[in-house]
């Protein structure tokens, strides 16, 4: 089990990389660069070159069954969930093969609303206390979830 992040834009770097110290499970950060490394022996960088989607593609292609993706990308989501892998959004919300075909839906209708009104104003809300908490929680009970499968 190995724990992947698209790093980039990752509001919870740290509290990931708290999961995976406490539960001994490496953990891979995937960035076009300019993340700082860490001195944990578990977590592991991975730079990829510049790019749109360079990052996504390289996470897609590692993960697969008893691995956690935390992702905001939805179609990144979309391809892990289809491999097998249980992926989380940074506000905790889990993302599986029940939910991600509307959760994907969704996401292209708002990208269609945005382009034909160049006006709108996004609804976008800022990442909350509660949020970093949700992710806590949903993390750790991903990893352990995944540990379980995995035996």
């Amino acid at each position: 089990m190995t724990i992947y992040i698209d790093a980039d834009a990752c509001p919870v770097k740290d509290e990931a990389e708290r999961v995976a110290t406490r539960h001994r499970v490496p953990l891979i950060l995937v960035s076009n660069g300019g993340l700082r490394p860490s001195a944990n022996p578990l977590v592991q960088m991975v730079y990829v070159e510049q790019g749109p989607d360079v990052a996504d593609r390289w996470i897609a292609d590692h993960a697969g069954p008893g691995d956690v993706v935390v992702t905001a990308d939805i179609p990144l989501a979309a391809a892990c969930v289809a491999k097998g892998a249980r992926v989380l959004k940074p506000d905790g919300e889990t993302l599986t093969a029940a939910n991600i075909g509307n959760v994907l839906a969704t996401r292209d209708l708002m990208a269609d609303l945005r382009a034909a009104d160049p006006f709108r104003q996004g609804s976008g809300r800022g990442f909350t206390r509660a949020d970093r908490s949700r992710f806590l929680s949903a993390l750790d009970t991903a990893v352990v979830a995944a540990a379980r499968d995995t035996r």
